[in-house]
């Protein structure tokens, strides 16, 4: 079917707020090309460090760790693939008739481990001595 009538039009930014938006654009994109900056965060990390997680016994001792060593690619990798399995449950929830108690413990347990590895590479990020 053919529309007879057109869309309204699109409305421009007014002149105004372009010229509002010059300044704070050419001082971001100056940040950005900066050469002194300091590298990117994923440049610098190595390894994991050690962290604990999770439940812990009658004593206080954790049941689960983050090892120390761990290579921060394959970290990451393993961040991805918790997070992956953490948004398949969260899907499952929301779609099953009743609220399921197993798949919820199984999300936060997901991103907890995910939170666990991630907290261990910023760990194991040497930091400048000052």
């Amino acid at each position: 079917m053919k529309k007879i009538v057109p869309g309204p039009p699109f409305p421009q930014p007014s002149r105004e707020l372009i010229s509002a938006l010059e300044v704070p654009n050419k001082t971001l994109l100056q940040a950005l090309q900066s050469s002194d900056a300091t590298p990117p965060l994923h440049h610098t990390l190595n390894v994991t460090g050690a962290t604990t997680f999770g439940c812990r016994d009658g004593e206080g001792r954790p049941l689960f760790a983050v090892r120390p060593g761990v290579n921060a690619e394959e970290a990451l990798l393993h961040v991805s693939l918790l997070l992956k399995c953490a948004e398949e449950t969260a899907d499952e929830i929301t779609s099953a008739s009743g609220i399921e108690r197993g798949l919820i413990w199984s999300m936060i347990h997901s991103v907890e481990m995910a939170r666990a590895v991630v907290d261990a590479l910023l760990d194991g990020v040497p930091r400048p001595v000052s």
